[in-house]
């Protein structure tokens, strides 16, 4: 019988409460899910690849009845690393209709040049609107870094604050865009 191995890519920089509802939703569905953390060129890296996997492996848990989830970094193209793990298909949640346009062309694609089916779960309705862009401008532009425990577990908060103590540039980038 064939197994049905998942993967779902991302940055996840930093994860969010939408990204672990996802991984749960996605678990229900296949065999096996591979949390896949690449890099975005387009976007400013707050935390590093290996501070995203420990983040990621940390916070999501063993749950009996429910396909294992393995975390892994990647870098390269998505479906050559879909490739390398077996995957039957790329799970990709959807927040609102501006990520369904976007998704579906990308979906089309791999489907075209990979033959790699998508999925797409829809996230959950608390989660329509969070993104790590906005937890980023929150961290860099926010006083009190507690409103962002109903977007990310508290272990991101934490880290956030550390990044944000030392001035990391990422966040100044973002605080100096605001001022101009």
């Amino acid at each position: 019988m064939a197994r049905h191995l998942a993967v779902f890519p991302g940055s996840f920089d930093p994860i969010t409460f939408g990204h672990l509802d996802v991984i749960e939703r996605g678990r229900a569905l296949f065999d096996e899910l591979v949390v896949a953390i690449g890099r975005n060129p387009s976007k400013d890296e707050l935390f590093t690849t290996a501070e995203r996997v420990e983040m990621a492996r940390a916070l999501i848990p063993e749950r009996a009845g429910l396909a294992p989830v393995r975390v892994e970094a990647y870098t390269g193209l998505t479906v050559d690393f879909a490739r390398s793990v077996g995957a039957t298909a790329l799970l990709r949640g959807i927040r609102n209709l501006s990520d369904l346009q976007s998704e579906v062309q990308q979906a089309l694609t791999n489907r075209e040049i990979a033959g790699l089916e998508t999925a797409f779960v829809v996230a959950g309705q608390s989660f329509a609107y969070t993104s790590s862009s906005l937890i980023k401008q929150l961290a860099a532009l926010g006083r009190d870094l507690t409103v962002l425990e109903s977007m990310v577990p508290r272990l991101v908060v934490e880290r956030l604050r550390t990044k944000r103590e030392e001035g990391h540039p990422a966040l100044e980038r973002i605080r100096q865009m605001e001022e101009e």
